[in-house]
């Protein structure tokens, strides 16, 4: 598993490296080629998921890969989108950031007790919870670029380089289709997650910073739902609060889970 998380680290680092180079240039073949080294690092990271049941049985519930996992549906889900929204120069920044989360799963930390991580319910709680933060992490960088398109039309600049962000009609639906699948997801992770808890230790709430944060953010997401279907909140305001929500979710979740 570490060698295929490895090499997928270096290709997700790499790609991430020649798709800037090419919106610096601007080089659209170097940004297409930066595309491709996403799947060809998600393909090698989804051969490492594919060992896990090798490993120890609290493998797949620790923090760094469950950072692993979204990281790699991110990577999935930004590629799907490249089939129907233009989203140039994306690989300049999810490939940096997969390497990052890889290389932080490849340490190999152990945070949770393997006694208690067997069966059906924690696989399901990581699997569900990492697809609803890394289309999250889709919506928050649909928001941003929402964000600077709208900026740059507003100011009326001509584009710097010839590669153009999608329309702002186009984030505009990245950001509801992903934000809302993002939000059912993460409602079957929490509702997986108790389960679990109450198998495998008899109640329902622990009292961790993980499971207070991680309320939280569905508290604040779900705010952003009902905003956008219940309250007619406009696309800018969507766009922003979908970027706010991600960060608030990376501080929230990633960070106080790894301080724990």
């Amino acid at each position: 598993m570490a060698l295929f998380l490895q090499l997928a680290a270096a290709i997700y680092l790499a790609s991430g490296i020649v798709a800037l180079v090419g919106v610096v240039l601007p080089a659209p073949k170097l940004i297409r080629g930066g595309v491709w080294g996403l799947i060809l690092g998600g393909v090698l990271q989804a051969i490492a998921f594919a060992t896990l049941h090798r490993a120890e049985a609290s493998a797949i519930t620790s923090l760094p890969v469950v950072l692993s996992s979204s990281a790699w549906m991110t990577v999935v889900f930004a590629i799907l989108l490249t089939w129907r929204v233009r989203l140039p120069g994306i690989a300049a920044i999810i490939g940096p950031l997969a390497f990052l989360s890889v290389v932080v799963a490849s340490a190999g930390w152990q945070t949770t007790d393997a006694a208690n991580a067997t069966g059906t319910w924690p696989h399901m709680h990581v699997l569900l919870a990492s697809a609803g933060l890394a289309l999250f992490g889709i919506s928050g960088l649909a928001g941003l670029f929402f964000l600077l398109e709208h900026r740059r039309l507003k100011a009326k600049r001509p584009m710097a380089t010839r590669i153009s962000l999608p329309s702002l009609e186009a984030l505009d639906r990245v950001n509801v289709v992903t934000t809302a699948v993002g939000f059912v997801l993460l409602t079957l992770g929490i509702m997986t997650g108790v389960v679990w808890l109450q198998k495998s230790e008899g109640v329902v709430w622990m009292g961790t910073s993980h499971e207070a944060w991680m309320v939280v953010s569905w508290i604040l997401y779900a705010g952003l739902v009902l905003a956008r279907y219940a309250g007619r909140q406009g696309a800018r305001q969507a766009a922003a609060s979908a970027l706010a929500g991600f960060a608030f979710l990376l501080v929230g979740v990633v960070v106080v889970g790894v301080m724990a």
